[in-house]
């Protein structure tokens, strides 16, 4: 679990929550420690955090699970509210393109069977260019770019 502080409104001594974070993560059997989830999962956290969206549940699902060879981070999360959100973390160097839209619908499809609930909210963290008409085919999917 991770704890979120508020270190400019608190009182002198006093850290108050914002948000916290339970997170499960797996590779195979082996379960990681908590030290090694949280060096994993700190950037991805950290740069939801900047975008303002804080999650009380993320889980990463393994993309084998879903019978996917892409290298693709996929995670499902829980916002405060309880509503559901698809966060996929895409590091690459080349372009990502219109094919690629298809691609991450089919690959949401398959994550939507695979936890047996629809999402609310599609994130695509990118670290990659995006070409103008994939962003525009995102966008109207539906899809929040970061």
């Amino acid at each position: 679990m991770f704890h979120y502080y508020d270190s400019v409104n608190a009182a002198e001594g006093e850290k108050p929550v914002v948000g916290c974070i339970h997170i499960g993560y797996t590779f195979g059997m082996k379960m990681l420690h908590f030290e090694e989830t949280r060096t994993m999962l700190k950037p991805i956290i950290d740069r939801l955090n900047t975008h303002g969206l804080i999650y009380k549940n993320l889980k990463e699902v393994p993309p084998k699970a879903l019978g996917i060879r892409n290298r693709i981070r996929l995670f499902e999360a829980t916002d405060r509210r309880g509503y559901y959100s698809a966060i996929f973390v895409v590091e690459q160097k080349s372009r990502i393109l219109m094919k690629d839209v298809e691609k991450f619908e089919t690959i949401l499809q398959k994550l939507e069977l695979y936890v047996d609930h629809a999402f609310k909210q599609r994130i695509l963290m990118l670290d990659a260019p995006l070409c103008s008409k994939a962003e525009a085919a995102f966008k109207q999917q539906g899809w929040n770019i970061i």
